[in-house]
């Protein structure tokens, strides 16, 4: 009998190691920078220092086509977090202040649907949506601004708890934003989310960046201004690298680094204009880095195209919650509005817009989609401005609804000393490889040949032999706003 009782035991413990252990290979870290465009060692930036992006990136996977939907953080976090376009989940743009923009009620996050499968969902750093009722986590571990050190802090005991169900941390910094602690005497670099001043971040050794070594992007004047600008922005990524570089030793130190899928994004391109608030690939493209447990694929790199509406399919695909024949959750039966902000209609199933690029992950070889799409409606409440697009890996197509209007900045651009400086020369000023002038004013429909002209500089939407070109575009662009559900797409009959 004693025997048997003892074999029991045995067994029982074995079985509960096992079952831990197949949970714990279903952890999840959603790492989410604020501004950050491709400007890093392992994206092949000749300056800017990395070493622990770098190294993270050689044991996973780098996608080289990845893509924010809109390049405004709030709308742009909506994205991420649901799997839904903005103009569908109502983040049309910014959540904080007068802004006040909120997704849906009847949305559903990903922390929602990570709960229902039995995860463990934590937040710490930057949040940026709304409601909390729709982006409801279970812990929230504080906000701590640019302060890496104190979130990965908050967030060990998590890390540390070995319960026999997987966990999400949903972890975001508020830099390399424009205006965090760099050392300056420029006003914008005050820090803006009320942290320590000049830099000193526990944890963080400063490395400051001189602006005659900075490279200045095909998108940007090469002026004093704007190389200053980038010293700041230079010295702002290196502080992103260090704090990924603490989180990740966090994770190897709780023993779970090996046990969980890790992402590393970005929620669109850098503060400047020509970039954030735009559409154009400054604004949208965005570093991806996916590390597998166990480092399956390592090292790899993905010509493969995906954008945000892909991550919340993927994550759920991974934890074994999306049914991928439908793209729907597969706990639960849940519909959507027939058209949004209305009443959840039982013949609407609730399906995702972007699609799982797990198989990717398992195969990074694999072609991938042939063209991803962009919405972008609002940045501040000042600024309505929308903006639809189809990106193939040739062509692209950006329709400007609202062309007739100048376009809008958001504050702290507007601001910038890069932008200032040329804004007093006048329209014709250059910036980049537009002018002023062209920046502010814009036509109905810009269609670009990446291949040729990857610096978006020669619009062909006039050009006669393009024509079948733009043709196939518009109509491949509002079959993705009907598909989706965008209220824009009205715009096509009376603009």
């Amino acid at each position: 009998m004693r025997i048997q009782w003892l074999c029991g035991i045995v067994i029982g413990a074995v079985w509960a190691l096992g079952w831990t252990a197949a949970a714990a290979e279903k952890n999840i870290v959603l790492f989410v920078a604020d501004d950050l465009g491709t400007d890093l060692g392992c994206y092949g930036h000749p300056v800017v220092q990395s070493p622990h992006i770098d190294q993270f990136a050689r044991e996973a996977i780098l996608f080289r086509r990845a893509f924010a939907t809109t390049a405004s953080c709030s709308a742009s976090r909506s994205v991420i977090l649901t799997g839904l376009y903005n103009h569908a989940n109502g983040q049309f743009g910014h959540q904080h202040s007068w802004h006040h923009f909120a997704s849906f009620d009847w949305v559903k996050s990903l922390p929602w649907f990570l709960q229902q499968g039995g995860y463990r969902t934590a937040r710490v750093g930057k949040y940026h949506v709304a409601p909390e009722s729709v982006y409801t986590f279970e812990q929230n571990l504080g906000g701590f601004g640019r302060d890496m050190v104190r979130m990965v802090d908050a967030a060990k005991p998590l890390l540390a708890d070995r319960s026999d169900k997987p966990f999400f941390l949903y972890i975001c910094t508020s830099d390399p934003h424009r205006g965090g602690g760099n050392v300056s005497d420029d006003p914008l670099a005050a820090d803006r989310f009320g942290n320590r001043k000049q830099g000193r971040y526990k944890g963080i050794k400063e490395i400051a960046y001189h602006p005659e070594d900075v490279v200045v992007p095909p998108f940007l004047p090469d002026t004093p201004e704007c190389r200053a600008e980038l010293a700041q922005y230079y010295q702002s990524v290196s502080r992103v690298d260090q704090g990924v570089g603490y989180l990740l030793e966090a994770l190897k130190e709780a023993g779970v680094y090996e046990d969980t899928l890790i992402v590393l994004i970005s929620d669109h391109g850098i503060a400047m204009p020509g970039a954030k608030t735009t559409v154009y690939e400054p604004g949208l493209r965005s570093p991806c880095i996916v590390r597998l447990p166990g480092g399956k694929n390592g090292g790899r790199e993905t010509e493969a195209m995906i954008n945000w509406a892909d991550l919340t399919p993927t994550l759920l695909d991974f934890a074994g919650l999306l049914d991928t024949k439908t793209n729907t959750f597969n706990k639960a039966r849940l519909t959507m509005p027939a058209r949004p902000g209305g009443r959840p209609h039982a013949k609407t199933p609730y399906r995702f817009h972007g699609r799982s690029f797990l198989a990717t992950l398992q195969n990074p070889d694999a072609p991938g989609r042939d063209a991803i799409y962009a919405s972008h409606t609002f940045h501040e409440i000042q600024m309505y401005y929308p903006m639809r697009v189809v990106r193939e890996k040739r062509f692209k197509l950006i329709w400007n609804i609202a062309h007739p209007l100048p376009y809008p900045f958001a504050s702290d651009l507007w601001a910038a000393s890069t932008w200032q400086a040329q804004w007093r020369k006048g329209l014709d000023a250059p910036y980049g490889k537009r002018t002023v002038g062209q920046y502010v004013h814009r036509p109905a429909f810009e269609l670009y040949d990446l291949v040729a002209d990857p610096d978006e500089a020669h619009n062909l939407a006039d050009d006669p032999r393009y024509a079948d070109q733009l043709k196939r575009l518009k109509k491949k662009l509002r079959t993705f706003q009907r598909e989706t559900l965008d209220p824009w797409e009205l715009k096509w009959e009376y603009e």
